[in-house]
């Protein structure tokens, strides 16, 4: 059985998925995903990794390339050198100093 904290599935660099994406627990890309990714838990996407799609997450943690809308429950965190483009829906947004953003933010009260 894995643990609270441990990483359950992997779409490493140079992999590409499209589709949908649907998954508990967290998971990390560091590849190519183009589609709609839904998890209940936290997305982590690498540097490097490309996202074409609309992403609802609890946690969502942003290092790569990122073009879509995305909703989270918890948070969302842009660190460099991170590029994102779209609507961010959160009750908590960090974007770290030397990110790209072109977006919309739209903060929710936490309930």
């Amino acid at each position: 059985m894995s643990s609270k904290n441990e990483i359950c599935a992997i779409i490493e660099e140079g992999c590409r998925f499209e589709g949908n994406l649907s998954f508990n627990g967290i998971v990390r890309i560091s590849g190519v995903v183009t589609g709609s990714i839904f998890s209940n838990d936290t997305l982590v996407v690498s540097e490097g990794a490309v996202i074409n799609a609309d992403i609802n997450a609890s946690v969502i943690l942003i290092s790569g390339t990122v073009k879509g809308n995305i909703k989270a429950t918890s948070r969302v965190e842009i660190r460099k050198p991170a590029r994102f483009e779209g609507t961010v829906t959160s009750p908590s947004l960090i974007v770290e100093e030397g990110v790209i953003f072109h977006g919309i933010t739209k903060m929710k009260d936490k309930k």
